[in-house]
């Protein structure tokens, strides 16, 4: 089994940034990619990024050039960095593992992000 364990959520001013952390623990299975989705009041989750194999990179497309995805292999650790914060990127963010065996994807807790003036 795999856990994971979100951070870094807040409140921030609209312009600003925030760095959300995911750490990987558990033993036995191996995460093939790491993202993080994100659902705000009244809407579906939707997908913000994704990091496969360490290499392949995707973006919502509401986030591309503003958010940043990357991941600490030494750590088991995914980052996502926010920048140019808008008050439409408020909402909770959840982190995802994706792996090859069953139950082939796993979610953290989630953390709130608030974007407010």
């Amino acid at each position: 089994q795999v856990q994971l364990v979100e951070s870094g959520g807040g409140v921030v001013q609209p312009g600003g940034s925030l760095r959300l952390s995911c750490k990987a623990s558990g033993s036995g299975v191996s995460l093939y990619a790491m993202g993080w989705y994100r659902q705000a009041p009244g809407n579906q989750r939707e997908m913000v990024a994704i990091l496969t194999n360490g290499v392949s990179t995707i973006y919502g497309d509401s986030v591309k050039g503003r958010f940043t995805i990357a991941k600490d292999n030494a750590n088991d650790t995914v980052y996502l960095q926010m920048n140019s914060l808008e008050p439409e990127d408020t909402a909770v963010y959840y982190c995802n593992g994706k792996a090859a065996v069953y139950p082939y994807t796993y979610w953290g807790q989630g953390t709130q992000v608030t974007v407010s003036s």
